[in-house]
């Protein structure tokens, strides 16, 4: 019972762990003896108790690798997804306007619904405007 309060306090004057506390075998009765904080750093410095020593480095000090911090949209923003998601889609709505596949009314629909954010990209656009039929037929 005393060995193990020697060692509680130890821990606690060499602010590491219980289990990193050393005490000499060979001195066990008198370290048994201690029952003060005092007592405890009179063994310190005598080195019976001592802290034991890291044989293995530890993988996170040998190599620091670099957590990334911060939230889900922090490395490409909200703002700049709609950016990328947006763009391609109205080029194309302007492209298929000035072709005259579709008409001014259909072109405003269709560009609303994108400002809506009802399409996902420029694939999920033109497959909404096959399955509606919207592009005139030429003749």
């Amino acid at each position: 019972m005393a060995l193990e309060t020697v060692k509680r306090l130890a821990a606690r004057i060499l602010k590491v762990g219980k289990s990193k506390v050393w005490i000499d075998p060979s001195q066990i009765k008198e370290a048994e003896k201690a029952i003060t904080a005092a007592d405890v750093k009179k063994l310190i410095f005598r080195g019976i108790v001592k802290v034991k020593k890291d044989f293995l480095e530890r993988k996170d000090k040998k190599e620091k690798k670099h957590v990334r911090k911060g939230g889900k949209y922090s490395i490409i923003s909200r703002k700049r997804q709609w950016i990328n998601r947006i763009r391609p889609i109205r080029r194309f709505l302007k492209k298929l306007k000035e072709e005259g596949k579709i008409d001014n009314q259909t072109y405003k629909k269709l560009r609303s619904l994108a400002k809506g954010g009802f399409f996902r990209n420029v694939s999920h656009l033109k497959l909404y405007i096959e399955t509606h039929k919207l592009i005139k037929e030429k003749e």
